[in-house]
This record gives C-alpha cells, sequence and structure tokens, in this order.
C-alpha cells in the first residue's frame, strides 16, 4: 500500500522471511524423517538384513581388533617366564647333583618338568596357542569371532582377554543375536520362496509332456504342489558335502572329521576342536583366506538351514491337514456306516415283531 508506514511494511517483510525459513526447516525435517523411515524399511528387508549382518559383523571385527591386538599379552609373558624359569632349574640341577648320580638327577627334574606342565596345560586351557595377539586377531579371525558370538557358535579358539574385550562381548551378543534370528528368518523366507519356485518350474516341465492343463488348473496345481522334506535334506547334504571336501583338501582332515566341523558348525554347536586356519604351520594369507571362506561358508549354510526349515514346516503342516481330512473322511464314511447298520438292524428287528404279531 502505498501510505502504510515503512515501520509496519518491514515488520511484514519479516514475518513474511521468517514463516519462510520455518516452513523450509519443517519441510527438511520432514525429508530427513521420510529418509530414516524408508531406511528403516530397508533394513528390515531380505537385502537389507543380510547387508546389516555383514557390516555387523566387519564393525565387531574392527572393534575386537582394536581392543585385543593392542592389548599386552600378559598370558604369553607369563610363559615366557615359565619357560626361563625351567630351563635355569634344569640348569641348575644339572650343576649341583653329580652326574653319577642318575636317579637324583631325574627325580629332580621331573619334579620341575611336571609344574612347567601344569602352567602350560592351566594356559591352555584358557585360550593360550602359542601366537601373540597379532597373530590371534587379524581381521578374519576377528569377522570369525564375531560370527561366533551372534550366531551361537562359541568355537572358542580365539577368546577375548582384557576387561573390555569381554564387556564388548557381551554387549555384541546381546545386540547381535536379535538381528541373526532376524537375518535367520528373512533368509528362510527368500531361500524357500526361491527355491519353491524352482521346484515347481522343474515339476511342471516334468508333467508338461504327459497332459496339458489350462492356466486355471496351472494355478491350482502351484498352490497344491510343496517341495518335499526329501529334497531338502538332499539339498543339506549337498552343501555338507562340498564343505567336506574344501576343508577336507584344505585343512589335511579326514572326511570324518571335515563332515563333523561342517555339522557341528551348521548346527551351532561349535565345539572349537576343529577350526578351519588354526595350523600353525600355515601361512598367514592361507590362513586369513581360509577363515573368510569360513566366515561366508557358515552364513550361506545357516541361511540354507533357515529355508530348509521353513519347507519343512510348510510340508509337515500340509502332510498334517491332508490327514486330518483323511481321518474325517474316515470317521464320516465310520459313522455312515454304523448308521446305516443301526437302521437296518432296527428295521429288521421291526419286521420280526411284525411277524409275531
Amino acid at each position: 500500500m502505498e501510505g502504510q508506514h515503512p515501520l509496519n511494511a518491514s515488520f511484514h517483510g519479516s514475518m513474511r522471511s521468517r514463516d519462510s525459513s520455518s516452513t523450509a526447516g519443517s519441510d527438511a525435517r520432514e525429508k530427513i524423517k521420510d529418509c530414516f523411515r524408508k531406511f528403516i524399511a530397508f533394513m528390515f528387508t531380505q537385502v537389507g538384513v543380510g547387508a546389516l549382518v555383514v557390516c555387523y559383523a566387519i564393525l565387531g571385527a574392527a572393534g575386537f581388533m582394536h581392543i585385543e591386538k593392542d592389548s599386552p599379552d600378559q598370558q604369553l609373558k607369563d610363559v615366557q617366564q615359565w619357560r626361563s624359569n625351567c630351563a635355569e632349574e634344569l640348569w641348575n640341577i644339572t650343576v649341583n647333583v653329580n652326574v653319577f648320580n642318575e636317579t637324583a638327577w631325574v627325580v629332580r627334574v621331573n619334579k620341575v618338568l611336571k609344574i612347567y606342565q601344569n602352567n602350560i596345560t592351566a594356559a591352555i586351557h584358557t585360550g593360550y596357542n602359542g601366537r601373540s595377539a597379532e597373530d590371534i586377531w587379524s581381521f578374519p579371525a576377528a569377522l570369525m569371532y564375531s560370527l561366533s558370538v551372534f550366531t551361537m557358535i562359541g568355537y572358542g579358539n580365539v577368546i577375548p582377554k582384557t576387561v573390555w574385550g569381554k564387556v564388548m562381548t557381551i554387549a555384541y551378543a546381546c545386540f547381535g543375536i536379535p538381528i541373526y534370528v532376524l537375518y535367520f528368518c528373512n533368509m528362510g523366507k527368500v531361500l524357500a520362496q526361491s527355491f519353491k519356485w524352482l521346484y515347481i518350474t522343474a515339476h511342471e516341465c516334468s508333467r508338461r509332456d504327459d497332459a496339458l492343463f489350462e492356466d486355471g488348473e496351472m494355478q491350482t496345481i502351484k498352490r497344491k504342489i510343496t517341495v518335499p522334506s526329501t529334497a531338502c535334506l538332499w539339498v543339506i547334504s549337498f552343501y555338507i558335502l562340498s564343505g567336506t571336501i574344501m576343508f577336507g583338501a584344505w585343512e589335511k582332515w579326514n572326511y570324518l572329521d571335515s563332515t563333523y566341523f561342517c555339522v557341528i558348525s551348521l548346527c551351532k554347536i561349535g565345539f572349537g576342536d576343529f577350526v578351519p586356519g588354526a595350523n600353525i604351520a600355515d601361512s598367514a594369507g592361507g590362513s586369513h583366506l581360509k577363515l573368510v571362506i569360513n566366515f561366508i561358508y557358515v552364513l550361506l549354510g545357516m541361511g540354507l538351514v533357515a529355508m530348509c526349515y521353513n519347507l519343512m514346516c510348510e510340508d509337515v503342516r500340509v502332510k498334517v491337514r491332508e490327514l486330518r481330512e483323511d481321518l474325517k473322511s474316515c470317521l464320516d464314511d465310520i459313522t455312515l456306516k454304523i448308521t446305516m447298520c443301526m437302521n437296518d438292524t432296527k428295521y429288521y428287528h421291526q419286521k420280526q415283531m411284525r411277524h409275531v404279531k
């Protein structure tokens, strides 16, 4: 307006700029919230959960490496001190005891070696394997440790020795196990749907030469077909067989030990008596490669176990439903026959009564 006061004009202008800035800020916040919601929704999809598990394992491996790798290994120092003390005591015994007195020398040496043996045995039970922290906590080894924590395998060949490492393991397991359960369920559904589609496609191809079906009939057949439990057992057996051959060739294990390792890993038992890459004679690069491939093998194998679990549950549900329907029809037939038999008996009885009268 032409007659508007300059102060009023400036006031209205500042209000409009303030409203526009607040609107822009609210739009930016809404965009951020929308992106965050989309990210959360993606992370709960099949692809997102798989990526989340891998990223969680990598982050855990980096964290455990940072905590455990640079920490002083007191156990390694203790073993070195025990070795030095044992050698020194053996030398003192040899110097002080007459070399011709074999009995006294053997008794005292056996006593020293017995103490050294007990110390080493106790150290091995608490995780000592002759390697330094730098050798133990390589990235592939830390990756396998992270996998064994949140999948609840727990090989036990690599354990944290620091206080912060143990605290992080507790927190890592508490957050990682639900993520793994989510991965187990989602990956099982995806693989089950994919395998079921392949099985139905193969079934249709095998039936195509025998009969021609209309589209509606074909859809009815698709709904009725379920993957049998034997097919799931064949898939798991083939996967275990491939792992048996692979780990047997790498680790020089016999086929029984290699099969034993694959089964206890996929069943999440994880005794830890057989672990790939644990051979000290292996080169560092070869050992690390084995650990990475073992990580992939176990992660994919647990997805296959989840797939077989879903397919076998579906097969069992269908068979139980069919059994229930068969039992119902059988009971209906028996009831009908009993009713007819009773009616015939009643009719015969009434006929006899009329004949008597």
